[in-house]
């Protein structure tokens, strides 16, 4: 069964966090190491992404990092679909490169 690009989903997580202090560098850092452990993927700096089978995984997974949300900062949440994300521009200096590639994994649901 091939699942379609309108339905799988992709969450961003974009945060900016202080770092100015001890304690907000640890925030920082604990609230990193969260959505690495929830499986999101650094694409740049401050910037995670995680691909899901659904709207509905995207809502349970929204949920987790909410209730991981440092006391300080910004952080968004972004769900796109895997065809949009799929028209993302991406550029290394002035050279086009393609997006990244849905994990393997995601096929077996």
């Amino acid at each position: 069964m091939a699942l379609s690009g309108y339905r799988v989903m992709w969450l961003f997580a974009m945060f900016d966090l202080p770092v100015d202090t001890k304690d907000h560098r640890r925030e920082y850092a604990q609230f990193r190491k969260k959505l690495q452990g929830a499986g999101f993927t650094m694409l740049q700096f401050s910037v995670y992404a995680k691909h899901l089978p659904s709207e509905e995984a995207s809502e349970s997974l929204r949920a987790k990092v909410r209730a991981a949300l440092p006391a300080h900062g910004q952080v968004r949440l972004m769900a796109v679909t895997d065809h949009q994300f799929g028209k993302m521009d991406v550029f290394y200096g002035r050279k086009r490169t393609a997006a990244e590639e849905p994990p393997l994994q995601i096929a077996l649901f």
